[in-house]
């Protein structure tokens, strides 16, 4: 096993308070991109840190509009990141490495580089999973600054949310309980990996596909969804053994259900092909 595929599976291994977003994204960067400099990652988000630790001190007020200010101020005015719209769906916009290289990148990615200060400096924050539009948040003592790291990380008023909500969903769309949820760091690195391989299938990459699935399995072990997936992809690529195994990791984790039927449905036809 490569160096950083063993570290992700030290990761996967870690409760998710544990985790350091911003080395995971890391280490999933260097498997993605292989030949990229990733010491030189490395030292970024150093620095990133350092520039975080460096304004938290600086500030006279800890309250959000502060903090969301002064994270801004670093990581757009001072490092240039921003929300890559001319080539959205450019890979390299999925990959920390790549991200901190060309300072533009998807939501999520750049989720993950404002994640990693706030946490530098001290500052409970999460992910946001809002429909179509990854956002973070900074934590309050009883409320919370949701801000859009792809525009320049704006804080986002109800009106902002109710407007970005319409846009995604329609008109008649409106804030319910529950879009604001506090996603774990486990949820925000699959999801910034889910676009890697939506972009490799897209391409028609299957055994790229099925290959970043796996390290997802890396770090998050116990997704029975990413079992069956993986399941999925290796009975298309006539991989039958290793279908058969991951199907039986789903069912181990899913036992009933009509998701669970039908992978027994599959794992008996495997079965067939095996004898």
């Amino acid at each position: 096993m490569s160096e950083p595929r063993a570290a992700l599976k030290a990761i996967g291994q870690l409760a998710d308070a544990e985790i350091d977003i911003g080395n995971a994204a890391l280490q999933l960067a260097r498997v993605d991109a292989p030949d990229a400099d990733w010491q030189r990652a490395a030292r970024h988000l150093s620095n990133l840190a350092q520039g975080a630790v460096g304004h938290a001190v600086a500030m006279e007020k800890e309250n959000l509009p502060a903090r969301a200010a002064a994270l801004a101020d670093l990581l757009t005015a001072e490092f240039g990141y921003a929300g890559d719209f001319e080539t959205y769906n450019d890979p390299a916009n999925a990959n920390l490495i790549r991200v901190t290289e060309r300072r533009r990148g998807l939501p999520v990615a750049l989720g993950v580089i404002w994640l990693h200060a706030a946490r530098a400096a001290g500052w409970g924050s999460h992910g946001v999973d809002f429909p179509s539009h990854f956002l973070i948040a900074l934590e309050g003592h009883k409320s919370q600054a949701v801000i859009d790291v792809f525009n320049g990380g704006q804080v986002m008023s109800a009106r902002d949310l109710r407007a970005l909500l319409k846009r995604v969903e329609g008109d008649k769309a409106e804030l319910r309980p529950g879009l604001l949820q506090p996603m774990s760091t486990r949820r925000v690195l699959l999801r910034l990996q889910n676009n890697i391989v939506t972009r490799r299938l897209d391409a028609g990459d299957l055994r790229g596909g099925l290959r970043c699935t796996e390290d997802m399995l890396l770090i998050a072990p116990d997704q029975a969804e990413l079992w069956r997936q993986a399941g999925v992809m290796n009975q298309k690529l006539d991989q039958v053994a290793a279908a058969r195994d991951c199907y039986q990791r789903f069912l181990d984790l899913v036992p009933e259900g009509s998701v669970a039927n039908g992978v027994r449905t599959q794992l008996d036809i495997l079965k067939t092909m095996l004898n």
